[in-house]
């Protein structure tokens, strides 16, 4: 068994995070969670859950406090295509004060290692443009051309991880998430990703019916299930590279292929419809392990249709009981 760490994590109310906790404290760490607000489904596990507002340096340096042996800092304002196209100013601010504010007052407590979740959004847009995208490697997101806005701030926060383990010898590490899914996260409300807003859009869709996609459908990515992303996040953590990392899978999809695998887990034969005008972000984006594998001699495994299956499961639960849906659901019940 491993040694007991003390270990903070941020974010800890939100979807990562949460399975971080949980996993952390099954291993036999000491656990403080830290966010804005309490996780939405179940009670934290962590020994200490304390609300902070990350974005002010006070609430960072009490949140660091007491002599952490591990931070992973996973706070950050960010939703699904649809929230980060529309409110760059403030995703910007927030990010850029709380992961500068984490640093420093993890620097200042003595943290012994600092862990960033950075996105697979700081890859530069001109490499992304063709459905049948090469994987992404590292190296990719220079020349600079992120994401506007979310993508900008977190390849800027990259960087400063880097200038503090240059500077004052600060051990950062660099994690940069493609595409997570699972149980547990938010599915509705304008935040969630693809995977959980078809499997809602699926769960709320009479067999036969039909369900509305943002775009044409052949835009591409690749998704990583939680357990795959938190077995990730302790290895990173552990490992001795200061590089940013891709963490995601090789598995590319197309959107119309994430609807009929969400179709095919619910029983449902459903008819796609295409808003041309929505929001659809890159036009193909793939992750390339070769780096992650060579540091750690691992990579997430676990295929989109079993993690699908999994999610769907919760998320039909999670609207069946949910009143907000309660009249859609009566209404499905009469055709």
């Amino acid at each position: 068994m491993s040694i007991q760490k003390r270990v903070l994590v941020t974010g800890a109310g939100g979807f990562i995070g949460h399975h971080l906790v949980r996993r952390l404290k099954a291993d036999g760490h000491w656990v403080r969670g830290v966010d804005i607000k309490y996780p939405e489904y179940e009670a934290s596990a962590a020994d200490e859950f304390e609300i902070q507002d990350l974005r002010k340096a006070d609430c960072c340096l009490l949140a660091t406090r007491g002599g952490m042996d591990q931070v992973f800092n996973l706070a950050a304002d960010m939703g699904g295509i649809g929230y980060i196209t529309a409110n760059h100013a403030d995703i910007s601010r927030n990010n850029i004060l709380i992961n500068a504010h984490m640093l420093e007052a993890g620097r200042q407590n003595g943290a012994k290692r600092f862990l960033f979740s950075s996105s697979a959004c700081v890859y530069n847009q001109a490499k992304q443009k063709d459905p049948d995208v090469k994987p992404l490697t590292e190296a990719d997101a220079y020349p600079a051309d992120p994401e506007p806005g979310y993508g900008w701030e977190k390849l800027f926060a990259e960087e400063l991880c880097r200038y503090y383990y240059k500077d004052y010898r600060f051990e950062t590490r660099i994690v940069r998430f493609h595409n997570v899914y699972g149980p547990l996260g938010t599915y509705d409300g304008g935040k969630e990703k693809a995977p959980a807003a078809i499997s809602r859009k699926v769960a709320l869709a009479e067999n036969g019916g039909e369900i509305e996609i943002w775009g044409d459908g052949e835009q591409t990515r690749s998704f990583m299930y939680v357990d795959d992303c938190v077995e990730g996040l302790i290895r990173i953590m552990a490992s001795d590279c200061r590089d940013a990392l891709n963490l995601g899978t090789d598995e590319l999809v197309t959107i119309n292929g994430l609807v009929d695998m969400v179709s095919a887990a619910a029983g449902k034969r459903l008819k796609k419809t295409h808003n041309l005008t929505g929001p659809q972000g890159v036009r193909g984006r793939n992750s390339d392990n070769s780096l992650l594998r060579s540091v750690v001699g691992w990579e997430p495994s676990i295929r989109l249709e079993q993690g699908l299956a999994i999610t769907y499961k919760w998320i039909e639960s999670e609207v069946r009981k949910s009143p907000k849906y309660a009249a859609q659901l009566r209404g499905l019940a009469t055709v």
